[in-house]
């Protein structure tokens, strides 16, 4: 039988592979992974760029951005950015376990967000938040070859 959070590098023979492979075992990091990676990238990316150029698009159109929203939006840019570069370039070296564990972190985030977001009554954007929260933790699961929440994970 089977370990159901075993690497996903020995299951199925590359089905459902993308042309990255790991390092650490050789093996193709699967497609859904990969496809997940681009997009997080992407969805941080965009958060850099709206939180340096266009802050008002993260409020309500009654709020007001003054300097100190600018001060804590540019905080917000510089961590959607790294965090956006790291994914990229552990997924380009095919860092299999640094890369599930910066999901595991960026999955962490996305949870708290969305709890920030539900105690500020955001109620149209919590759930998407929270959906990838769990898709983001999964996929550090898959990578890690073991839970994020078990301490070999980390190991």
């Amino acid at each position: 039988m089977t370990n159901q959070w075993q690497d996903s590098s020995q299951t199925s023979a590359g089905h459902g592979s993308a042309p990255v492979h790991s390092r650490q075992t050789g093996q193709r990091l699967p497609a859904w992974v990969v496809a997940l990676v681009l997009l997080g990238a992407a969805l941080l990316a965009a958060g850099a760029v709206i939180s340096l150029w266009k802050p008002g698009m993260l409020v309500s159109p009654k709020d007001a951005i003054n300097g100190a929203v600018q001060v804590y939006a540019g905080y917000t840019a510089a961590r959607d950015a790294a965090l956006a570069i790291l994914l990229i370039a552990l997924l380009g070296i095919g860092a299999r376990r640094a890369l599930g564990q910066l999901m595991a972190l960026i999955s962490l985030i996305q949870w708290i967000d969305t709890a920030i977001d539900l105690l500020e009554h955001r109620w149209t954007v919590a759930p998407g938040v929270f959906v990838l929260g769990i898709l983001f933790l999964f996929a550090a699961t898959r990578l890690c070859g073991t839970p994020a929440w078990k301490r070999s994970a980390w190991k």
